[in-house]
């Protein structure tokens, strides 16, 4: 790289990283970066059509990718530097991985964090010795409190994803796959502020040119792939999202650069396709992923793009709330059409009930949950009204107890 420049608090580079900048990272790589497994999938190679390989970041310590790049960039400052303390803004995992790498090298660090963000984010980081401060709704409004309080407090900032060191620290995951994988076609990146796909890129395509690289964004946030559409930065609304992790509203402009010249592709996802991803990774891998380290997978299994090819997704995360992970699992039963939630009006009279849990019971369903109301204004004297959240087989069960409350006149509402 070239000389160090400052731009206020902010040090970084005249020019984009290299692969020597990836290949220098990967040197100084220590015990606590782990080189994480590539686990080929027979499962997810048979729903896609592809030969997929799961990179497993979320096995990283602090449970994501995001502390290799960290971990570098602070290893690369100055003694004088460190004398300044860290700050740096983020939704969770690049909160966790420079709080993480600032404590072990007993530096002082200030996490800025939305207020939205997850609470089991903020407790790790917290745990990891950095103080929190929670500011704004998303990344961007995050980011500008973060860069005040570097102002006033000469804090070093410590870039999300916008900084040549963060960069090159992310980019030895794409030198791990070639090592592993050399006959790689194609492989599947998630994309918020484009740092983990800026490395991948550098690394896989200073080598192997003919390695497809695709990058995966939340259609709620589509920021880099309407940059990249748009061939400058380009800023988006952003609706809401479970994909908290990769909700950025503009692109990094290092990034960006790096993105628009590299990537093959960025296509995007929306919440019931990582919500799908997830829950299959669950029972059929038994691994828990966020949502924003699953969208690569999601997109694979949604559009099968690639039949035939031996490809790797990358699993960026597994840092999730526990209260979003009960609803990931209810909506991908119900997506899958193993949950079904009627609610029914049955007369206010005894055995009523009974006749509806014997037509349950005679087509082999499980009931899960029961919501009896009887005192609602939408509902008559003299009738009653019943939730039930019933667990069947598949989708064919669940149509063939819709069409016998059908056939027996009974009055009922589909709310899944």
């Amino acid at each position: 790289m070239e000389e160090v420049k400052y731009i206020g608090n902010v040090a970084t580079s005249q020019m984009n990283p290299t692969y020597e900048d990836i290949q220098k990272a990967n040197s100084a790589k220590s015990e606590k970066i782990r080189r994480t497994p590539i686990i080929y999938s027979p499962t997810f190679s048979l729903l896609t059509e592809s030969k997929v390989y799961l990179k497993s970041e979320f096995q990283q310590k602090t449970g994501a990718f995001k502390i290799r790049g960290a971990y570098y960039k602070i290893q690369t400052l100055t003694d004088e530097e460190k004398q300044k303390g860290v700050i740096a803004a983020s939704a969770g995992n690049h909160a966790q991985g420079v709080a993480y790498a600032a404590n072990a090298e007993n530096i002082s660090c200030t996490i800025v964090m939305p207020k939205n963000a997850s609470p089991a984010k903020v407790s790790a980081t917290k745990w990891y010795g950095a103080d929190v401060v929670l500011e704004g709704t998303n990344y961007d409004e995050a980011s500008t409190k973060a860069k005040e309080i570097s102002r006033e407090t000469g804090a070093i900032l410590i870039h999300a994803f916008d900084d040549p060191e963060i960069i090159a620290g992310q980019g030895v995951i794409g030198l791990e796959i070639l090592e592993e994988l050399p006959d790689v076609e194609e492989v599947y990146v998630p994309i918020g502020g484009g740092g983990l796909a800026a490395g991948i890129l550098i690394a896989i395509k200073t080598t192997h040119p003919n390695v497809k690289v695709i990058g995966v964004q939340s259609r709620s946030f589509p920021s880099m792939h309407d940059s990249w559409k748009n061939g400058a930065l380009t800023s988006v609304g952003g609706a809401r999202t479970i994909a908290d992790g990769i909700s950025v509203k503009v692109p990094g402009q290092i990034t960006f650069s790096i993105i628009n010249e590299l990537i093959d592709d960025i296509v995007l996802v929306d919440d019931s396709e990582i919500i799908k991803a997830m829950f299959l990774l669950m029972e059929r891998m038994k691994v828990v992923i966020e949502p924003a380290g699953a969208v690569g997978l999601a997109y694979l299994i949604s559009h099968r793009p690639s039949p035939g090819k031996k490809v790797v997704s990358i699993l960026a995360g597994g840092n999730i709330d526990m209260y979003l992970l009960g609803q990931v699992v209810d909506k991908g039963l119900a997506a899958m059409g193993r949950l079904l939630k009627v609610s029914v009006l049955l007369p206010d009279r005894p055995g009523a009930f009974k006749e509806i849990v014997d037509e349950i019971s005679a087509a082999n369903a499980n009931i899960v949950e029961v919501v009896h109301d009887r005192l609602s204004s939408n509902i008559n004297a003299g009738s009653a009204s019943v939730t039930l959240s019933l667990e069947t087989a598949g989708k064919e069960q669940s149509d063939n107890l819709i069409e016998t409350f059908q056939k027996k006149k009974i009055q009922f509402q589909l709310l899944t």
